[in-house]
């Protein structure tokens, strides 16, 4: 299935019921590379570039797992509840 890593924050961010600001991301300078790029990410061997994103709340990164590929994100502030497993399994 191709997706970009665009849609794939914006599916978190919407899961999180994140609406804040986005406040950072990196890389610098090859956004149209990394965020917009489609990929395959289903099973078989990470095709999705390395990126960080920060809102004002969350940060969102890359996990892949057997090859599958998604995003993940923790909160910036401790939220005093444990997060789940990240990465599948």
């Amino acid at each position: 299935m191709s997706v970009t890593w665009r849609q794939l924050i914006e599916d978190e961010r919407r899961s999180n019921k994140d609406e804040s600001p986005i406040q950072d991301w990196a890389p610098k300078g090859q956004e149209e590379d990394v965020f917009n790029k489609p990929f395959d990410n289903g099973y078989g061997g990470p095709e999705g570039s390395p990126f960080v994103v920060w809102s004002r709340d969350y940060v969102y990164f890359p996990i892949c797992y057997d090859g599958a590929e998604w995003c993940g994100s923790a909160p910036r502030n401790p939220p005093h509840e444990p997060l789940e497993h990240q990465g599948g399994g």
